[in-house]
């Protein structure tokens, strides 16, 4: 469990002996800061400890926004929190001069990939609930590779006999991903339309034909890059 930092004595958060348009200032500046400072993102609690108990966050966040708009970086809602991060438009820019950016540092095989956005869809749900999905059992080795990355964790017991282990997605998933919460997952209908992903047929315990090829070791036919997007790259 995270230890919550102390509020020293003297910090002052309500600023009550400024005016009103400095002491919003003030707020923004702080909001901005602690943003700034820490290298994951930093949830309405977080931020409230360090502003007035008036204050709005989210005009806040707004007015910090407005005053980014044409900035190379912004900030963004992820994970439950907020984060700066580098707009996409500069993206060749920084991996022509640093090489950052370059590989996925977090790869996924296209297997994993999928196995990840059923997970993503369906849970809490349980390793032999994916292998109906898929028509075949899902490797320990596949569910192991996707809670190293963090992108996994283990969910509630399911009320199967045996009482098998779920799993849900983390916060970690959410920001490699660039979502604020699962809410923000591509359309299940825009996938269906797509092509891609069949809610029906899931919920039937048939996986897309579109996926499946052939048996033994190889899990998924090979596809492009843009048949993956939802769950394919890593916002810069």
């Amino acid at each position: 469990m995270a230890r919550r930092a102390k509020t020293p004595a003297s910090f002052d958060a309500e600023l009550a002996q400024l005016p009103p348009e400095l002491r919003w200032r003030e707020w923004m500046g702080r909001v901005e800061a602690v943003i700034f400072a820490s290298p994951t993102p930093v949830t309405r609690e977080a931020l409230a400890r360090v502003v007035g108990r008036d204050c709005n966050l989210d005009l806040i966040i707004d007015d910090i926004r407005a005053e980014l708009a044409g900035r190379p970086y912004e900030l963004v809602a992820v994970a439950g929190g907020w984060q700066h991060r580098t707009r996409r438009s500069f993206t060749d820019a920084i991996q022509l001069a640093t090489g950052l950016g370059t590989s996925d540092p977090k790869p996924l095989s296209q297997a994993e990939a999928l196995v990840l956005l059923c997970i993503g869809y369906f849970q809490p749900i349980t390793r032999g609930e994916l292998g109906k999905f898929f028509g075949k059992e899902i490797s320990r080795d596949v569910i192991g590779h996707l809670r190293g990355l963090g992108f996994i964790a283990t969910g509630p017991r399911s009320p199967q006999p045996g009482a098998p282990y779920t799993y849900v997605t983390t916060r970690e998933f959410l920001s490699h991903f660039g979502l604020d919460t699962l809410r923000d997952l591509p359309d299940m209908e825009a996938l269906e339309d797509a092509g891609l992903l069949s809610k029906d047929r899931l919920l039937a315990g048939e996986f897309p034909l579109a996926f499946m090829e052939g048996d033994g070791d190889e899990d998924v036919r090979e596809m492009d890059d843009s048949e993956l997007d939802p769950l394919s790259e890593a916002p810069d």
